[in-house]
């Protein structure tokens, strides 16, 4: 890769992530010594879709990188910006979210910032364990609960059974006294939140079918077993949140069962009936056990989200203290054909935790293209997919072609790829890998990609383990750690479960094999890079460059003024040349994690090599940037089309 511009959301480029309306914020683009010259740099913004410049002004010149820093005024609450370079030779270039480029670029895939209230700063230092209650441990307390009419009763040693009925009713019985029993496990890990699938009563194992918002499942404990869970996970240092469906109730809700076949009952705006005799109605993908909510009603809200002793608020509140909720089907919720209440839902959501617990956090399910919906003005992140976990599939994967049955029962030995009928995991390079990165991030501000899970499976997927090429476990956990994001640790990951798809992987946990060698040496993989990100807040926040990309492996660098840290992530061997002057400081860069080369040459280019797969990580200087310069509390602009030859030469201005 050729030295090229650099701009990111992170603390070496933009001066406030966190602006009110009105706040000036100055942002900063690194472009490589001799890149032009120049006649020109601008900053580009369209705050009610009119156009509005700011003229940028060299500051300084540090370690071969010439910095310049432009003024913003934040006019919207998602103000988008890119740069522009004018060449001497009159050529533009124009960069965005998605790189350089030569044309104009979308609005869409600009850089922002945002103006709603940000996220706790604690989201960006966690690493998230996630928990399907009924599989991840069994108390003893569990004995004394009743098996419900509607499961098919297993014990921890059986395996799972993907076919319908079992796949949704088998019942092994993991209960709240079995996970607070385990959480020196998760303190052992190094993780530090803890995301609970939905433990409300329901008529299945998944309980994504909750016949009440208002009681934890006595199957699990109930609401006393819910408060001790959170209060032992807090004593531990551990954040707990939970899992809310608020695009439909299970049939047998109690709101549900008020309106069905009861015209004229409150509860019958709280869903879409379609006959008189509200008897049938709209579902979630024509799932009958799973009616969806209409959110054009006003005490629906009230009752689920607005209201004092709302859903959403009774948990946050004591004595009960969770830290947040994951939404389920949050891309759907509020939307069906020509409505569309998502963006009042979400909002909503955001008002209420604000005022019940501003520090706690809000993550929605959005399992594609998130972008529209990611904006900050709701989720402070998302379960999505495309941006991180398909694309590495899709490059670390070697399909076995294990035959699996699927919930009829039928044989399968396509691998299962997201529910996506294209013939299995597609095969990816690592050019293809960044690229999917870039473009499903690029539509993202950077503050809410932060935040954005990044997990390699989840309980609605197979396991990534299950097709990992040899040797690419460390390689996918390690990217999962060090890359923008939220890492995500689906519990029996660290014990090397396997599981063909969202059920088989669903796999009880393994308890008393974790001295086993090729377990241990799992976990012990998990501890370590879950240890390196923790000790590293560039991993946590710094920004984010590539380095080095080819069709076997990447390079990039997180970094901020205090550290800098360099990734190489291989499938196989490899061999990365990095241009001269993208890594200062390399010279004294110290390995921190893997088996790879580094070397710099006498004209300051950095080599590194690898016997792959590999996953190695360094530790370099920090960032040496000028020093902020002196900028009136207005910014200067131009609004609507300018000449950008009408600009003073970047020649003529005086480098503060």
């Amino acid at each position: 890769m050729t030295l090229a511009p650099h701009h990111d959301g992170s603390a070496l480029y933009v001066s406030d992530a966190a602006p009110a309306l009105g706040d000036v914020v100055r942002v900063r683009l690194r472009i490589p010594e001799g890149y032009g010259p120049l006649d020109a740099v601008r900053t580009r913004s369209n705050p009610d879709h009119e156009p509005e410049w700011t003229d940028a002004r060299r500051i300084g010149t540090v370690d071969g990188w010439d910095w310049w820093e432009a003024p913003l005024t934040v006019r919207n609450p998602r103000h988008g910006y890119r740069w522009m370079l004018r060449h001497a030779d009159g050529r533009v270039e124009w960069l965005n979210q998605t790189g350089l480029h030569r044309i104009e670029t979308l609005d869409a895939e600009d850089f922002a910032l945002v103006a709603y209230p940000a996220p706790p700063a604690w989201l960006n230092e966690a690493v998230l364990y996630q928990v399907f209650p009924d599989r991840f441990a069994r108390s003893a307390q569990a004995d004394t609960h009743p098996t419900p009419e509607w499961a098919i009763p297993a014990t921890w040693s059986d395996p799972v059974d993907p076919v319908m009925p079992a796949r949704s009713q088998q019942f092994y019985g993991g209960d709240i006294q079995g996970i607070i029993d385990k959480l020196d496990h998760l303190v052992s890990l190094g993780v530090n939140l803890l995301y609970l699938t939905p433990v409300f009563p329901a008529e299945s194992n998944h309980r994504y079918d909750a016949s009440t918002f208002d009681r934890i499942d006595p199957l699990l404990g109930g609401d006393d077993a819910y408060v001790r869970l959170i209060e032992a996970a807090h004593a531990r240092g551990i954040r707990v949140i939970g899992d809310l469906t608020s695009n439909h109730s299970g049939d047998s809700h109690e709101w549900f069962r008020a309106a069905y076949a009861n015209p004229g009952a409150p509860e019958e705006e709280f869903y879409y009936f379609t006959d008189e005799g509200n008897t049938e109605y709209v579902s979630w993908l024509g799932y009958a056990s799973l009616p969806k909510f209409d959110w054009s009603s006003e005490e629906l809200r009230r009752r689920f989200v607005s209201g004092d002793d709302s859903v959403v608020a009774k948990w946050l509140n004591p004595p009960y203290n969770a830290d947040g909720w994951r939404i389920d089907v949050a891309n759907m919720t509020g939307r069906l054909g020509s409505v569309d209440l998502n963006a009042e839902v979400r909002q909503l959501l955001r008002e209420t935790m604000l005022r019940i617990n501003p520090d706690a956090i809000l993550l929605g399910e959005s399992t594609n293209d998130a972008a529209s919906d990611l904006q900050g003005d709701g989720w402070h992140g998302a379960m999505t997919y495309p941006s991180f976990t398909r694309p590495l599939w899709g490059w670390l994967s070697e399909p076995t072609g294990t035959p699996y049955q699927d919930a009829d029962g039928a044989e399968v030995t396509e691998s299962w790829f997201f529910g996506q009928p294209i013939g299995g995991i597609p095969r990816y390079t690592a050019r293809e890998f960044a690229d999917a990165v870039t473009r499903f991030t690029a539509g993202i501000p950077w503050r809410v990609r932060l935040g954005n899970m990044q997990p390699l499976d989840t309980h609605d997927t197979g396991r990534f383990a299950t097709n990992a090429a040899p040797g690419a476990i460390p390689v996918a956990v390690g990217l999962s750690l060090t890359m923008p994001g939220l890492p995500v640790v689906f519990a029996g990951d660290e014990f090397g479960l396997t599981g063909a798809d969202g059920e088989a992987s669903r796999t009880p946990m393994p308890w008393g094999t974790e001295s086993e060698p090729a377990v241990a040496e799992r976990i012990a993989l998990y501890r370590d890079l879950i240890a390196l990100r923790t000790a590293h807040p560039a991993l946590q926040t710094g920004g984010f460059r590539w380095v080095h990309i080819d069709d076997d492996g990447v390079a990039f660098v997180r970094e901020s003024a205090d550290e800098t840290l360099l990734v190489l992530a291989a499938r196989g061997d490899t061999d990365a040349s990095i241009p001269a002057g993208s890594l200062p400081g390399a010279a004294s860069a110290e390995a921190l994690f893997g088996d790879a080369m580094l070397a710099v040459s006498e004209d300051g280019a950095v080599l590194l090599s690898a016997e792959g797969p590999a996953f190695a990580v360094w530790t370099l200087p920090g960032v040496d940037a000028p020093p902020t310069s002196a900028e009136p509390e207005v910014a200067e602009v131009s609004r609507g089309v300018v000449d950008a030859g009408d600009v003073t030469p970047a020649d003529e201005v005086k480098a503060s």
